[in-house]
């Protein structure tokens, strides 16, 4: 099914701000410390006693004594963070004393509680009770439309704001916003439209509003209901922001509809040319590179340029990445030495374009010149060169002493994972069976020690008398990595 995106009323630029601000602020006196015998022997009478009656657990709790604080309060409720009988029947007891009385922050403590035990009756029951206390703040609204929106309480979710209104708390455009983007984060986007068609008659939606349901459907992968808010906001006459543009524009592109990812890019540079910015030129080139289309990749960065946008080394690599998927070394290493301080991602496009092309001995030497340059690899670094050397899934050497089973799969006996070596060489030895894929991240860690410092050392010696310099150099590189940090201090960089 093809989506169709309808061309935007050319009106006046407005960007999609995505911060919201609290309404409310709710002062709280310093935390005073807690005693924790104190903490300790209530909570195991609340543990002990929670299925008790009110009265044996109430006599229990008085004839123990401690400072009923709200710091006390919220240390409780960390004590039973999943489990709401002891933490609520702590707050019926704390309701008998009428030197206390409960704040915001308490009662969404509780809350937070009762939301995580999934007791949507008694959730319901205190979110009644605070609105009639006036205690309700932002974060209430997060947590009680969170809770009913996962648990598909879909008509309490409408039913929350209304409760709400009726308390004195208006609606709000800010505070459907804030919640929105609570539920669109969490991947509870079709909740969210629900909340928001039903409550339309009383909060009229913004642009900032349908922005969080575009950008929550496109992280879902639903392009049609994307496609659908999109509509909907353009008919009310509201314009998509620039972020709401990129995440379409990437979502398209990560589908394979490019075509229709290159027709939001052009109507963004004909309708929103003003509001065009460095990330939007760095998405586009990024997977026209992916896909292959270097030259209008280069095209899209000279434009980029003569708008007086900055090249960035992100951009870059993905420029040098295109190029040597193309087989264009030379004008890859032109680009590459023009960066002045280049970042890891530009030596990560290099060796890996390099790879791909089974140049490991130039891949390496791209590897030596970072070090050199002072740009620390990576982990991803060292897994990339190895898996070149010596394969995914192992390569046997040319020395018998001096190979792949020697270091890597001995190396895991001795770092005392025999059974790993052992399911490993099972299914080396055994014909007809897929050769599983060596991990090296695991090997590495295990090795990431002041033991491996030494092992690291050894091997590197043995492999450069064998002639493998290039995989000496990194297994040395990454055992001096992994030393103390007197020896690292000491190292020459």
């Amino acid at each position: 099914m093809m989506m169709v995106i309808r061309r935007l009323k050319l009106t006046k630029p407005h960007h999609l701000h995505l911060s919201t601000t609290t309404k409310t602020k709710t002062t709280v006196s310093p935390p005073t410390p807690v005693d924790q015998n104190h903490l300790l022997r209530v909570c195991t009478i609340l543990y002990q006693q929670q299925n008790s009656l009110d009265s044996r657990l109430h006599v229990s709790l008085s004839s123990c004594t401690f400072d009923l604080t709200h710091e006390f309060f919220l240390q409780v409720c960390n004590s039973f963070p999943y489990s709401w009988r002891p933490v609520y029947r702590f707050f019926l007891y704390t309701r008998s004393d009428p030197l206390f009385s409960h704040s915001s922050t308490s009662f969404n403590k509780m809350l937070d509680v009762i939301s995580k035990s999934r007791n949507i009756d008694l959730f319901w029951e205190v979110l009644q009770d605070m609105a009639k206390r006036g205690l309700v703040n932002d974060k209430t609204f997060r947590i009680a439309l969170k809770t009913l929106a996962s648990v598909r309480e879909l008509k309490k979710c409408v039913q929350f704001f209304r409760l709400m209104n009726d308390n004195g708390f208006e609606y709000s455009l800010d505070t459907l916003n804030i919640v929105l983007e609570i539920l669109c984060k969490d991947k509870l986007v079709g909740e969210a439209k629900y909340v928001v068609l039903k409550l339309k008659e009383f909060i009229k939606p913004s642009e900032v509003t349908y922005g969080w349901l575009v950008m929550g459907f496109c992280e879902m992968g639903d392009l049609i209901e994307a496609s659908k808010v999109w509509n909907l906001m353009v008919e009310e006459g509201l314009e998509p922001g620039v972020q709401v543009f990129e995440k379409m524009m990437e979502t398209l592109f990560k589908n394979n509809r490019y075509d229709e990812a290159m027709k939001v890019f052009r109507t963004m540079r004909v309708m929103r040319k003003d509001d065009l910015s460095l990330s939007t030129y760095r998405l586009v080139i990024d997977w026209m590179c992916k896909k292959g289309k270097v030259m209008l990749a280069n095209m899209v960065f000279d434009e980029m340029l003569k708008r007086g946008f900055q090249e960035d080394d992100s951009t870059l690599a993905s420029l040098i990445d295109g190029l040597l998927a193309r087989a264009r070394v030379r004008e890859a290493y032109k680009i590459a030495r023009g960066i002045s301080r280049p970042e890891i991602g530009v030596y990560h496009a290099l060796i890996k374009g390099l790879l791909r092309l089974k140049k490991t001995s130039e891949a390496t030497q791209v590897f030596r010149e970072m070090i050199r340059r002072g740009c620390e690899p990576t982990m991803h670094t060292y897994i990339m060169l190895l898996q070149a050397h010596l394969g995914k899934r192992g390569r046997k050497g040319p020395d018998p002493v001096v190979n792949f089973d020697t270091i890597f799969v001995g190396g895991l006996v001795k770092a005392g994972k025999s059974l790993e070596a052992t399911k490993y060489v099972e299914r080396t030895l055994s014909g007809g069976v897929e050769v599983p894929r060596f991990d090296y991240n695991k090997f590495l860690h295990y090795y990431s020690t002041e033991e491996g410092v030494v092992m690291f050392e050894e091997v590197g010696k043995k492999l450069r008398e064998v002639g493998l310099v290039d995989l000496a150099d990194i297994l040395r590189r990454y055992g001096e990595k992994m030393a103390t940090r007197e020896r690292r201090r000491d190292r020459p960089v």
